[in-house]
């Protein structure tokens, strides 16, 4: 777990860095694209809702990207390195590459994250067991039902199915793939936290429902 980061970032000010579906997708293509120690020079989408790109040679990628959750205004990566520098070099053309494409199509100047990237080491079991589930469980903050799933009090989540549910409609997080429902399987490697997780789907609603277990709040980023 030495290698293993939780990245996050923000848009300046609090704005949002997601206006619509194809500001999602096009991030999307860019955790693809700019994985890879060669220049992207065509992409596709497959009807699928996959993202694919074509290389001109095989590809290298720099990082592994273990999870993932984009939210409207800030996003969570847990990646690990593949190559010495790799972390810092993908998440500069990711940012930069990003803001680029954001600054161009809604006609604005400026600085569009708000600072440097965030890392935070994984290095606890503890830690390594509870970040997956913080990351995909982001997006409970727009249901309303379910705002309060940081706290875990019993009141937390008030309808533990509708959690669930509204999870798997939200194609914005690589969830969907670690329970078996393809989303975007090209972008992240499941290898690392399914033999430690088993079936994660479980193990997310026992970790909704289990109001006992104690993570302490310097494990918690927002």
């Amino acid at each position: 777990m030495s290698n293993l980061n939780h990245i996050l970032n923000r848009g300046v000010e609090g704005r949002k860095l997601f206006l619509d579906t194809s500001d999602y997708v096009r991030f999307v293509h860019n955790l693809y694209e700019f994985n890879d120690r060669s220049p992207a020079i065509q992409s596709t989408r497959r009807s699928s809702g996959d993202v694919g790109f074509t290389k001109p040679n095989i590809r290298k990628r720099i990082v592994d990207i273990h999870g993932w959750c984009l939210m409207q205004n800030h996003y969570h990566l847990i990646i690990s390195e593949r190559i010495e520098g790799g972390l810092t070099l993908f998440m500069r053309k990711l940012n930069v590459g990003y803001a680029n494409y954001f600054n161009e199509r809604y006609r604005r100047n400026g600085t569009l994250f708000q600072g440097r990237t965030k890392k935070v080491p994984i290095q606890r079991d503890a830690h390594f067991l509870y970040i997956l589930h913080y990351v995909h469980l982001n997006p409970l903050d727009y249901l309303e039902t379910a705002q309060k799933w940081r706290q875990r009090d019993a009141g937390g989540i008030k309808n533990m199915n509708g959690a669930l549910d509204y999870l798997k409609n939200y194609r914005g997080s690589s969830y969907l793939d670690y329970i078996g429902i393809k989303n975007f399987p090209s972008i992240i490697t499941t290898s690392l936290f399914k033999p430690a997780l088993g079936d994660y789907s479980e193990q997310v609603r026992s970790y909704l429902d289990d109001a006992e277990m104690d993570y302490s709040s310097s494990l918690l980023l927002e």
